[in-house]
C-alpha cells in the first residue's frame, strides 16, 4: 500500500481556512481521500493549462491503492495515470473507487476517454468534486459511466476543487480569462519616484513571488507607459517553465521603442498599435486562443482602465516601505478595489512585502 498520512493532506487542504460546510455529508476517509486527490492535482501546477489541474486516487479496502495527476499536456491524465499506478505495482484496480477532482472527460482529445479508461479498469463507484462545465463534457462523463452500471457521487470537496481550477472554471463560465492584476506601491500610494531612473522598490523576495505568480498564468499584459518608463522583460525568470507566457503590450499611439525588452525575449508576444480596439474584444480574443488567466501589471492608467469595466476578478496589491522623493500616486487603495466590487480575502507576506489580496464578489 501507499505509505500516506490522512491527516497530513487534510491539513495541506485546511491550512488556508476553507470552508467544510460541504463535506458534511461525507465520511472523514471520503473527505481525506478526495484531499489527497486535491494534494497531488498540485504537482501539474504551470504544466498542464489550458488544461485544468486535476488529481485522482483509487481506493479498495479502504487504502490507497494508487495515485495520479494531470502532469503535462498531451500526458495521461489523473485517472489514466492513477490506473498505469496500479498495473505497475501490481495490483488489480477493479472493484475499486476512484476519487478524482474533476468529471471524467468522454471525448477524445490529447488523449482517449477517461470514461473508458474506468471502466475498461473496473471501476465500481467513482466519487466527483466538481462536475465538468466545458461544453465538451458538461455531465457526459458522468452519464456515460452511469449507463456502463458505475455508481456515480459528485459534489465532494466541490468548493476547494473550484478554487483549486479557478481560471479554468471562469473561462468556461465567461468565455474570457480571469484577469489578475498585481501592483506594488508603497505605504502613502506611489508606484514610482519621478525624481530617479526606474527601478524596482520591493525586496528580492517579493520578486520570487512575483515570479511565481508569472509562472501560473497564461499571459502578461502592460500598457506603451510601463515599457517606456521601466522597459520591462515580461518573463518569468528564476522557475522552470516549458512555455513563456504571452506577452501583450497595448500601444495604441504608437510610444514602445522597436527594440523595447519584450520584443527580443523568447516566445511570444502582442504588440497592440492601431489594430486595438477595446478590452472587451481583447478578452474574447484571448479567451478564443485558450488564455485562462491573464496578468496585468501594467501602471495605474491600465489598470484603472480595467476596473472602471468591471474586467478585474482578482487584485494583488503589494505594499512597501520604500518612500519617494518625487512619488507617482497610483488613485488605487482598499477603498478603491472595494467600491470596485472586489473584496479583500486575506493578507500575505512576500519577504518584507505586505500583500493584500482581493477577489472580485
Amino acid at each position: 500500500m501507499l505509505e500516506y498520512s490522512v491527516k497530513g493532506s487534510m491539513q495541506h487542504i485546511f491550512k488556508e481556512g476553507v470552508d467544510a460546510t460541504s463535506m458534511s455529508e461525507w465520511s472523514e476517509n471520503e473527505t481525506s481521500f478526495m484531499a489527497r486527490a486535491l494534494e497531488i492535482a498540485e504537482r501539474g501546477r504551470t504544466k498542464v493549462s489550458p488544461n485544468p489541474l486535476v488529481g485522482c486516487v483509487l481506493v479498495k479496502d479502504g487504502n490507497i491503492i494508487a495515485e495520479g495527476w494531470h502532469d503535462h499536456l498531451g500526458g495521461l491524465h489523473a485517472e489514466q495515470m492513477a490506473i498505469h499506478d496500479a498495473e505497475e505495482r501490481g495490483i488489480s484496480p477493479n472493484g475499486s473507487t476512484a476519487y478524482v477532482t474533476l468529471e471524467p472527460c468522454n471525448h477524445f482529445g490529447r488523449t482517449p476517454p477517461c470514461t473508458e479508461a474506468l471502466m475498461w479498469a473496473g471501476i465500481k463507484e467513482v466519487v466527483i468534486a466538481h462536475e465538468d462545465p466545458n461544453p465538451t463534457v458538461r455531465g457526459q462523463g458522468s452519464q456515460t459511466l452511469i449507463d456502463a452500471g458505475i455508481h456515480v457521487r459528485n459534489g465532494l470537496c466541490k468548493k476547494e476543487a473550484h478554487e483549486q481550477m479557478l481560471p479554468f472554471m471562469h473561462w468556461c463560465e465567461h468565455r474570457r480569462p480571469l484577469v489578475t492584476v498585481k501592483l506594488a506601491q508603497n505605504l502613502e500610494g506611489s508606484v514610482d519616484d519621478r525624481s530617479e531612473t526606474s527601478k524596482r522598490f520591493t525586496s528580492e523576495e517579493c520578486l520570487r513571488h512575483v515570479h511565481e505568480l508569472r509562472a501560473d498564468v497564461d499571459a502578461i499584459l502592460v500598457g506603451a507607459n510601463t515599457v517606456v518608463r521601466d522597459d520591462p522583460q515580461l518573463t518569468v525568470r528564476g522557475i522552470n517553465v516549458k512555455n513563456q507566457p504571452l506577452r501583450i503590450v497595448i500601444d495604441p499611439n504608437g510610444k514602445c521603442p522597436p527594440n523595447a525588452k519584450f520584443t527580443q525575449q523568447q516566445g511570444d508576444f502582442l504588440h497592440l498599435t492601431t489594430s486595438f480596439t477595446s478590452l472587451e474584444s481583447l478578452l474574447h480574443m484571448l479567451a478564443d486562443q485558450n488564455i485562462q488567466r491573464l496578468l496585468v501589471e501594467g501602471g495605474p492608467t491600465t489598470i484603472q482602465e480595467f476596473m472602471k469595466h468591471g474586467f478585474v476578478d482578482e487584485f494583488y496589491l503589494v505594499l512597501s516601505e520604500e518612500s519617494h522623493s518625487e512619488p507617482f500616486f497610483s488613485g488605487i487603495d482598499e477603498q478603491t478595489l472595494t467600491k470596485s466590487g472586489l473584496e479583500k480575502l486575506k493578507t500575505l507576506n512576500w519577504g518584507i512585502e505586505e500583500v493584500h489580496y482581493f477577489r472580485k464578489i
